[in-house]
């Protein structure tokens, strides 16, 4: 059972409001909302208020999904680095702030080191998918992850030209 929290939408930095959405989180469906894709973090409630938010930093991955053999609809995929569930996310801080005093994972830590939160945001209209797309980029690019080694514009390796491999 994931936990709802009663919180209020994001009100400054809105980059899309997508209602008549639905979440599913691990494949327990949540209802239908209203997605919010805000500059800080990403939000998702109920029509009575209920909802939860993701900082950008927890989001390992998201992307649109038009494969309907995987899911039934086409949806804006997010995969969380984490498990949410009856767990808040102070709750989840709390547990690695103790792991990094124990001077490492304790004995159950190895199998949540990789543990993930698959959520699926399902809009009515799926043309709004392209859209909730590019402004999750948008806002996720101002979070950049200070330990990704990738993410930085330094290339240091020999560059790759596709029309020249292509000519061999």
């Amino acid at each position: 059972m994931v936990l709802l929290q009663n919180l209020r939408p994001p009100t400054e930095g809105v980059k899309l409001q997508q209602a008549d959405t639905t979440a599913v989180m691990d494949g327990n469906k949540l209802g239908c909302g209203t997605l919010y894709v805000a500059e800080t973090r990403l939000s998702w409630f109920d029509g009575a208020g209920l909802g939860f938010c993701l900082e950008y930093p927890t989001i390992g991955l998201h992307a649109i999904s038009r494969d309907v053999s995987a899911y039934p609809q086409e949806h804006l995929y997010v995969m969380v680095n984490g498990k949410l569930s009856e767990e808040n996310e102070a709750e989840m801080a709390d547990k690695a702030a103790e792991e990094e005093d124990d001077g490492g994972s304790s004995d159950g830590g190895d199998d949540e080191e990789g543990a993930i939160t698959e959520i699926r945001f399902v809009p009515g209209d799926k043309a709004a998918l392209d859209s909730m797309f590019a402004a999750m980029c948008e806002c996720q690019a101002l979070h950049p992850d200070p330990e990704d080694d990738d993410s930085d514009n330094d290339f240091e390796g020999e560059e790759y030209d596709v029309e020249e491999a292509g000519q061999t």
